[in-house]
């Protein structure tokens, strides 16, 4: 009897122990993560882009002509919600593929984004940690990529 109490439980501590590790660091989650950050942005919800973001968050834009830390991508958003800044309109992802090693996952793919009646085309490549089983946005590199003449 004891004996199969001492298997019962070494199963049990392997499958917590198992799916722990996985945390968010799966591709479903973090394909799912990624979205959110995108739908934050579109909605500016200032809470959860605080929430998400590392606090050594870095955003490098085309050419690395801004670099943004977390306080600067804050400010954004605060300065496109007290002046009712509403110009995108949608905020598409695409071809979006993760790679995971240990605790960091990286998600890769298109936004295409819809402001006025301009469509933007990005590149992106984010980097997301897992820090007490929590996953966060610590990196972010966008470029945009030109229109085919």
């Amino acid at each position: 009897m004891k004996q199969i109490i001492v298997i019962i439980a070494i199963v049990g501590l392997s499958i917590i122990s198992a799916s722990a590790q996985e945390g968010c660091l799966n591709k479903e989650s973090l394909k799912k993560l990624d979205a959110s950050w995108e739908k934050a942005q579109l909605e500016l919800n200032f809470d959860y882009v605080e929430s998400i973001l590392a606090e050594d968050f870095i955003w490098v834009h085309n050419h690395a002509n801004t670099i943004d830390n977390k306080s600067a991508v804050l400010e954004r958003i605060r300065r496109y919600i007290n002046s009712n800044n509403k110009s995108t309109k949608s905020r598409i992802s695409k071809d979006v593929k993760v790679i995971i090693s240990g605790k960091t996952g990286i998600v890769s793919g298109i936004t295409i984004i819809e402001k006025g009646s301009n469509l933007i085309t990005y590149h992106f490549m984010r980097t997301y940690v897992e820090i007490n089983g929590n996953c966060y946005l610590i990196a972010n590199h966008t470029m945009a990529i030109p229109d085919k003449e």
